[in-house]
């Protein structure tokens, strides 16, 4: 359970894609600092999904036989100083059609680093070193893991993009191979963790695959840590088409019903008609703000809260600011203190 929040706090984030990211760049600001009082990060680390198969990531992985380094790279630049040139030219993606059009700089760093090490978790943490990352990141597995959906029409889709483009229900996930092993610095993050938060992400190819993982599940289950789900703010297209935010919540406890959540966090802000007219043609549509079903179904096990997760902008994106200050105010909350110290943060 909570430690006092005078001292250092262990916070674990398991997701992957850019809800993930969001997540740690919210959180980056809390590592190491306890000098302003209120709760501070004594260690922060992601447990990232590796079973991308599209873009610049799965050319490396088909090319080289290396994981996908997309998402583990957003984590890597979300945790470094967003000023330095370093994580600009993580970011920078190379134009044209040529064989490095459409790859990142920062995928083919990591890329080059395994080739190097010979060990792509080393890599990671070299990578993280030069770019001053303010945490740990672990891949939830090293081996080469595919996803597997069964479609309600039982037919089998193999690969991650196949999946989200087959546009049909999805009535069974699984990884390929089966039993495919957990990294032991990634379960040992567990154990020792004061807050582990699950999402936000794309619910079948982001966050199911890391609970998938032998034991990852089942470790968090036993952790006496602070469990935080944090719902999506919109259903993807081709992969939670009609699904609700109570529905979000009641499949990952389908898969992984060891976990019990301490909170349920759900943004209670509506988008911008023009949002939801721009996303309504994409078949996006907005959830969790009149979703009432979810205090229903889970509010005896968890505390649901309500709050304006809404980033500015065109796109609707989760706010870093707003998800780390509903965070901490979980667990201080959890923790007997007064939540208002959180402010003094931001």
């Amino acid at each position: 359970m909570p430690t006092d929040t005078r001292h250092g706090t262990k916070l674990v984030a398991i997701g992957g894609g850019t809800g993930l990211s969001t997540v740690l760049a919210g959180l980056k600001r809390l590592v190491g600092t306890h000098d302003q009082g209120g709760l501070w990060l004594e260690s922060l680390s992601a447990i990232v999904t590796v079973s991308d198969d599209g873009g610049s990531s799965g050319r490396l992985r088909d090319e080289l036989q290396i994981l996908p380094p997309g998402d583990i790279r957003n984590c890597m630049v979300a945790l470094s100083e967003d000023s330095t040139l370093l994580s600009r030219l993580f970011r920078y993606r190379f134009r044209g059609n040529g064989h490095l059009g459409g790859h990142s700089f920062g995928n083919l760093f990591l890329a080059a680093l395994t080739e190097v090490t010979g060990d792509f978790v080393e890599a990671v943490r070299l990578s993280s070193e030069v770019l001053a990352s303010k945490g740990r990141i672990y891949p939830a597995t090293i081996n080469d893991v595919r996803l597997v959906a069964e479609l309600e029409d039982g037919t089998e889709v193999f690969g991650e993009t196949r999946i989200t483009a087959a546009g049909k229900p999805i009535r069974r996930l699984r990884l390929e191979p089966e039993h495919c092993l957990p990294l032991p610095e990634a379960l040992a993050a567990i154990r020792t963790a004061d807050i582990i938060t699950v999402g936000p992400g794309s619910l079948y190819t982001s966050l199911l695959p890391n609970l998938l993982v032998a034991r990852v599940a089942e470790c968090i289950g036993e952790s006496r840590a602070v469990k935080i789900y944090i719902g999506n703010l919109m259903t993807q297209p081709g992969e939670t088409d009609g699904y609700t935010a109570r529905q979000h919540i009641a499949t990952v406890k389908q898969y992984a019903p060891e976990i019990v959540f301490d909170y349920i966090v759900v943004n209670d802000r509506l988008i911008s008609d023009e949002q939801t007219a721009r996303y309504a043609a994409e078949g996006a549509h907005q959830i969790g703000v009149t979703d009432h079903q979810i205090e229903k179904a889970f509010g005896a096990e968890a505390q649901v809260r309500r709050a304006d997760l809404l980033d500015e902008g065109e796109k609707v994106r989760h706010s870093p600011e707003k998800l780390a200050r509903v965070i901490t105010a979980c667990y201080e909350q959890a923790a007997g203190a007064h939540p208002a110290v959180v402010a003094q943060h931001f």
